[in-house]
């Protein structure tokens, strides 16, 4: 509290510009920068298609398996990007965090589930993949985290006072007085939150960022598309709180994953 929290550290030495920004643009959607990234994907197919001829039949790589583990490097390579503001002080992540949602069953009216997880510097292309395949199973087989227990039992209160709980948390979130556990389990206090419209076969899209927890950035999957030569693209769409870093840092670090996935072999 007042300087300290148990999921980052206060950055320091800033220019007066970007140190005053939280206070020109309060909320995260007002300080939105929107990109949109062309990914050339026929060397990361190939690589997917030669790494499943290996992998056992719960570990089978995919090109989202490939954005995430991307992302998730780049962000321990540009650390500027994995920040986020709270009581209008900008803070350094002390570790790289993802978020991504998914379709308990691809059909219209199935409900969403959500898996956050922490991504180690050092952990394998292997053993990412299947923690999030095993995760993933649990999520859809029924497993509850601590998050989805607490909303279900907020829900049975009446609407002020749900929003008056939430209202409590964003304060106390902006004092950093949040315990460490109920950061750790909550989707959306995370480094990005990332989402697979081509999973669906559909484009890629923006997204708003929420003001109700950390995530300075909203990554965008979609399908893979196809050129009249032949040759493979997708699109990412990112959304980005440009208060964390200027525009330059975050356009560069995205040049990085486009780059770590269009040579897949440096994902490995």
């Amino acid at each position: 509290m007042f300087g300290k929290r148990p999921d980052a550290t206060l950055v320091t030495g800033l220019s007066t510009m970007r140190s005053f920004m939280p206070f020109i643009s309060p909320r995260r959607n007002d300080s939105l920068v929107l990109y949109a990234q062309h990914i050339e994907a026929d060397a990361a197919i190939a690589f997917v298609e030669r790494y499943n001829e290996t992998a056992p039949e719960d570990r089978k790589l995919t090109l989202f398996h490939l954005l995430v583990r991307a992302l998730a490097l780049t962000f321990h390579r540009r650390p500027g990007i994995n920040r986020f503001i709270a009581g209008g002080r900008i803070w350094q992540r002390n570790d790289v965090w993802a978020t991504f949602s998914a379709k308990v069953e691809l059909r219209d009216r199935s409900p969403l589930v959500t898996v956050k997880r922490r991504f180690p510097e050092d952990e394998s292309l292997e053993d990412m993949v299947g923690d999030i395949l095993g995760r993933l199973g649990r999520r859809r087989g029924g497993e509850k985290t601590q998050s989805d227990q607490e909303m279900n039992f907020a829900l049975r209160l009446p609407p002020f006072l749900i929003r008056m709980g939430v209202w409590l948390l964003h304060q106390a979130n902006q004092l950093g007085a949040l315990p460490r556990k109920m950061i750790d389990d909550d989707p959306l206090f995370t480094s990005i939150f990332i989402a697979n419209l081509g999973s669906v076969d559909m484009e890629s899209a923006y997204h708003h960022l929420w003001e109700y927890g950390t995530a300075s950035h909203f990554a965008m999957m979609g399908r893979v598309s196809e050129r009249p030569d032949g040759t493979h693209y997708f699109e990412v769409r990112y959304s980005y709180d440009e208060r964390v870093n200027d525009g330059l840092y975050g356009g560069l670090s995205m040049q990085v994953v486009k780059d770590l996935i269009e040579h897949p072999e440096k994902l490995a």
